[in-house]
This record gives structure tokens, sequence and C-alpha cells, in this order.
């Protein structure tokens, strides 16, 4: 059955109201005029209202030249006879483009509205996929440096690139659920077929998308936690030779300070070495001589 695709970018109410089912439910309707600000909310969901279908999806776009991730929203109304897309701006981002999705529905002549939103489900997964490779990336560059940065740059990367996995994980997993109640046939309109069999087969081809999604979430979290554990490596190796050194000075120091007790340097009549016409010169000859073979035998341990 032919649709009508209408795309909002930001709409208000009017907007909305116009466009949108008669019917459509308050909670719907709020969540379409809620503004595109993301923490842990809103959370990804795809469920049947009766007469309509209603979605929240969360789109990650990586900005590796700022070294962050920002999640596009977009929400869905499915009928019958209607799409309804409404597009939010993030802050500090641009809102998610459906030209492509436009292009490969008129380029395939695709109006059934459930093959609409199984693009725009798929466009989403992908992004998912491009997203875990750039995140790679960022944990082979942090790989490739964890010998040349600070430790205070290191750790700073570790910390950005765990919570983006972290937020990954909390739009992701909620996004395959919402999609696999597509798959399995729970979502659904009364009375009505918006997803017929062919279409639940290539939603089925999204989801298998989003659990590779998941698993390369996994993957990626093991390779920062190599990262993060060779990180302590090294600053536990750097306190170690730090420590060496400092051994090595105490005890070069420990020698002539012994030296200078025993003999307290006042070389005048008080016992009978002390009046030793080159008593002084002896004491300082012992203190270098000393000095001098221990700074021999740290270098040759690799203390010094």
């Amino acid at each position: 059955m032919a649709s009508k695709w209408v795309d909002l970018v930001d709409p208000d109410e009017a907007e909305l109201r116009m466009q949108a089912p008669k019917r459509l439910h308050a909670r719907a309707l709020d969540r379409l005029l809620a503004p595109a600000e993301h923490e842990d909310e809103p959370r990804p969901t795809l469920e049947g209202h009766g007469d309509y279908v209603f979605g929240v999806f969360l789109v990650p776009v990586a900005s590796p030249d700022e070294n962050r991730v920002y999640y596009q929203e977009i929400d869905l109304v499915l009928t019958r006879e209607l799409v309804l897309t409404a597009r939010k701006t993030p802050p500090h981002g641009e809102p998610f483009d459906t030209a492509d999705v436009h292009e490969t529905c008129t380029r395939g002549g695709i109006e059934d509205p459930g093959m609409v939103a199984y693009h725009l489900v798929d466009e989403v997964a992908e992004h998912y996929l491009d997203l875990i490779d750039t995140l790679n990336d960022k944990i082979d560059e942090l790989d490739d440096h964890v010998e040349e940065w600070p430790a205070e740059q290191v750790r700073g990367r570790i910390s950005e690139l765990r919570h983006a996995l972290l937020h990954i994980r909390r739009t992701l997993a909620p996004t395959r659920d919402a999609i696999h109640g597509v798959v399995d046939g729970r979502i659904e309109l009364d009375g009505q077929e918006l997803f017929p069999h062919e279409v639940e087969l290539h939603f089925a081809d999204a989801y298998d998308k989003l659990l590779r999604a998941s698993e390369g979430v996994d993957f990626s979290r093991d390779l920062l936690a190599g990262v993060r554990d060779y990180s302590q490596a090294k600053i536990a190796n750097d306190q170690n030779e730090v420590v060496k050194r400092l051994t090595a000075i105490a005890s070069i120091l420990l020698v002539p300070t012994f030296i200078v007790g025993l003999y307290g340097q006042n070389f005048i009549r008080s016992m009978p070495e002390l009046r030793w016409a080159h008593g002084y010169e002896w004491s300082w000859g012992l203190i270098i001589v000393t000095t001098v073979a221990q700074i021999v035998y740290f270098r040759r341990r690799g203390w010094l």
C-alpha cells in the first residue's frame, strides 16, 4: 500500500498536530516535541499503539577531531498510510540526515511504510558499526602512543573512551531489543499487518548488524582494558625505576655521611688519627673513592 512520508526537523506543536495522526497519544506527542538533550534518556524504543507504531531511535555520531560521540534523535510514527519522522538537532551537532534513505526508497520505488522503517533502522545500525570502527581506531592510536604521551593524557583518553563505550551499550541494547520486537512479530497494528514476513526478514538483517555492533562493543572494551593494563604496568615500572634511583642516591650519600660523622671533619688534636697532617685530605679522598665506586656499581646494575 502506498504511503506518504512526512520528514520534519525540530517541529513545533502546530506543525506536528497538522501532520501527525489525529489519534496520536499525548505521551507520544510530548516525546515528539521534547528537545534533543541526551544523557540516558530517551530510551530507544519501538512499540505498537493500536492503529499506529511509535518509535524513538538514537543515531550515534563520532567526531574524531573533537574526541567525542554525540547522538542524533529521530522519532518515528507509522501507520498504513503515513510515515512521520521527526528529527531533532542535538546540542553542538547536526540532525540526522535522511537523504540516503530517501534516495534508496525513491530509487527502489519503495512506498510500503514497513520497508521505509526498515531502511531507517538499517541506517541506524550502520552508524553503530561505523562508530565501533572509529572507536577501535582511537584505541589503536592510544595504544601506539602510551609510551610517548604523558600519563595524565593517557588516563584522560582512557576515561573518555570508557564512558563512550558505556553510553553505546546503554543505547545499543534497547535499540536491538526494539528491532527484535518486529522480527518476532510482537509489534503490529490492531487488525492490520504493518510488517509482512518479507519486511520482518529485512528487519532481521538489521538486527544481525546490531548484534555485530554489540559484539564489537565487547571487543572494544577488551582492547581498551588491555591498553589500560599496559598503561598501569608502565606507570608501575616507571615508579620502580624512580625508587631504584632514589635508593642508589641514598646509598651514595650514606657512606660520605658515615665518614663525616666518624671523623667530624675537625682535625686538630682530640684523637690520634685527627692529629695527622693530611687527615682532611684523606677524609675527602675516601669520600670521593667510595662515591665513585658506588656510582660505577649502580650504573653497571642499571640503577642510574
